[in-house]
């Protein structure tokens, strides 16, 4: 399943995957991955969730690579349960008009292998389009 937290910047988007992430490692009987662009604002993240820093990552630069780095980190650890994607918008070359691509290459990640994916889009839900299929969060 794709959840979405949706907002203009400034708005708390981070600290509420923080939190939802923090609630999720509490329950969950796989793993839980937290991605974002850069260790900011991660201090509060539990320590049993792997933090992953695209920065550390330079060379994954578009879409179809992004996707990519999804799958195989799926193929590398079958006991992902969990998957948040902070500030999509500034991973790899995501626009508002390639967000309903990502999206629908996400599910079918999280199909496939039973991952929820968290992903948290820097703006208002009206101005994202495609996103009916998915569970809106705010």
């Amino acid at each position: 399943m794709v959840n979405l937290i949706t907002g203009p910047r400034g708005s708390g988007k981070t600290q509420q995957m923080i939190d939802l992430a923090n609630e999720k490692v509490k329950t969950s009987n796989g793993n839980v991955v937290f991605i974002k662009k850069s260790h900011k604002d991660t201090y509060t993240v539990d320590f049993n969730i792997r933090a992953i820093r695209m920065a550390d990552y330079p060379d994954i630069l578009t879409l179809e690579e992004f996707v990519g780095f999804l799958y195989g980190m799926s193929a590398g650890n079958h006991d992902i349960e969990t998957i948040f994607i902070d500030s999509v918008l500034k991973q790899a070359n995501l626009t508002l008009e390639s967000l309903p691509v990502f999206l629908q290459k996400v599910d079918k990640i999280g199909k496939e292998n039973n991952i929820d994916f968290y992903l948290s889009v820097g703006a208002d839900k009206n101005e994202i389009s495609g996103i009916e299929d998915y569970n809106v969060i705010s």
